[in-house]
């Protein structure tokens, strides 16, 4: 339960709850309709203008009766212990359920094959990759290790690093991006920098090979916001190569920007014993990466 007063005027309600809260539009249309939002104790419509001083009150909870189902979907498991996997995921797999995509998730497949932590329509998911986006992610099997896990990527205990083909000849070896991310006020799908309801967001990238028109970096993200890399290399000019919603280079439709999780390293919430792995992008990654080098 969220309870806010209102710091404006004259701007339609899910507008403004979106831009608040950090959500999406029609999530706040959903919660509406449900008669979860009310505005100076009263139910009204998602038209309702805000004015300054409003008192609203919103039951984020959806309340949803789905019931995701298994399936038996082949999966790519680098390590396994009786707390947790590391799944490289390929490219164009959605991670977890949701309205109007319920089956064919990752979750979808790791139900076929695993129990996990009971977390809704997100068992097990600790952290997410985009969809198009490959490589390496971790799921917790039970609600002790999902707790711990998540603790740990709070705290920055998990270290992600991503490889990249990005747009343009980045001159200098290494370089960090602070700069913090938000919601597009005008593209909902989409992320971008703003102090504006935003949250702080740091990368860090190191090159490692220059072509004449593109560069190949290694990224590592101290924090963990939606689209991070993909908005941050685009916002200094170096957009990530086959990105449709960050970048103009695109060359083939089906698979997707050119990110991969690389690697991840982590002490064991269990024992304490330290786990690294890595894996390498997949082929299509650099059938693209040479068409466009070459």
């Amino acid at each position: 339960m969220k309870k806010l007063v209102a710091e404006e005027s004259n701007i339609r309600l899910d507008i403004y709850l979106a831009n608040k809260l950090d959500i999406s539009r029609s999530k706040v249309q959903k919660l509406m309709k449900q008669e979860k939002i009310k505005v100076n104790n009263k139910i009204v419509s998602n038209s309702y203008l805000v004015e300054e001083n409003d008192e609203i009150i919103v039951d984020d909870e959806l309340d949803f009766t789905i019931h995701v189902k298994s399936q038996d979907i082949p999966l790519d498991i680098v390590y396994e212990n009786n707390d947790l996997l590391i799944i490289n995921k390929p490219s164009g797999m959605v991670v977890h359920p949701a309205p109007g995509n319920y089956e064919n998730t990752l979750v979808n497949a790791l139900l076929g094959k695993y129990e996990l932590s009971n977390n809704d329509i997100r068992p097990g998911i600790v952290h997410r990759l985009d969809k198009d986006t490959s490589g390496l992610m971790l799921v917790a099997k039970n609600d002790e290790t999902h707790e711990k896990l998540s603790k740990m990527i709070k705290n920055k205990d998990v270290k992600r690093t991503y490889l990249a083909l990005v747009s343009g000849v980045i001159n200098h070896e290494t370089g960090t991006i602070d700069a913090p991310i938000g919601r597009d006020n005008k593209y909902r799908e989409k992320m971008m920098v703003t102090d504006i309801n935003s949250k702080n967001a740091i990368t860090h990238f190191k090159v490692l090979e220059r072509f004449k028109h593109h560069t190949l970096i290694e990224c590592y993200l101290e924090t963990g916001r939606t689209h991070q890399i993909r908005v941050h290399m685009s916002y200094i000019g170096y957009p990530i190569v086959n990105d449709p919603l960050y970048g103009k280079e695109i060359i083939d439709k089906e698979f997707g920007q050119l990110l991969h999780s690389r690697k991840i390293a982590f002490h064991n919430p269990r024992d304490d014993k330290y786990l690294e792995f890595e894996v390498d992008a997949p082929d299509r990654f650099y059938e693209i990466m040479k068409e466009v080098t070459e």
